[in-house]
């Protein structure tokens, strides 16, 4: 059995990362999974339910953005990741995770660049993660209005970058991250 681990979240300026580990069935369809990132939002809401509903297991786990300041980004997304797998309730021959850089965990484990465009369990997971964490950044949007959260979640954009200059860091800003001013566009 091989399991997919991948993370959404490692980028932005707010909110937490999310991170999910997903062990598909042999006979699961496959050819509708793709990266997450090259799925719409309902493609994606559509393939939560039929992964969740025919997946083996999968776990998701979002560690804070105080985790992320304490432990750093790169660190939190590992330990989100490893969390995820020790989650689930079955444990995987081999696991292959998206990205340069492997979780500690008992099993063997195998980074795979570009592995969300290219592994069907680490497709799933990125779609679990990506839509859980999307879900939790329209939440945050609703508690902060004023920051944007449902159109950007969280990510660097000219908008929140100017939103975040307008009225200093929300809550859940991670304080590690320094926000630079948007630059006026030259003409």
């Amino acid at each position: 059995m091989i399991c997919g681990i991948d993370e959404a979240g490692r980028g932005p300026l707010a909110g937490p990362v999310t991170a999910s580990a997903v062990i598909l069935p042999k006979n699961f369809p496959v050819e509708k999974l793709r990266d997450s990132k090259k799925l719409t939002a309902s493609q994606r809401e559509s393939l939560v339910s039929l992964i969740k509903a025919e997946a083996v297991c999968w776990s998701i786990v979002h560690l804070s953005h105080r985790m992320i300041d304490k432990l750093n980004i790169h660190h939190a997304t590992l330990e989100a990741m490893r969390r995820a797998y020790l989650k689930l309730n079955t444990k995987a021959d081999h696991v292959l995770v998206d990205g340069k850089y492997c979780p500690q965990i008992a099993q063997p484990v195998q980074a795979i660049i570009k592995g969300d465009d290219k592994i069907p369990e680490i497709m799933a997971a990125s779609i679990l993660a990506k839509t859980e964490r999307d879900r939790i950044m329209a939440l945050l949007d609703r508690k902060y209005p004023q920051w944007g959260f449902a159109q950007h979640k969280g990510y660097p954009t000219k908008l929140h970058r100017q939103q975040c200059m307008e009225h200093g860091l929300s809550p859940v800003h991670r304080q590690s991250f320094r926000v630079t001013p948007v630059q006026p566009e030259l003409f």
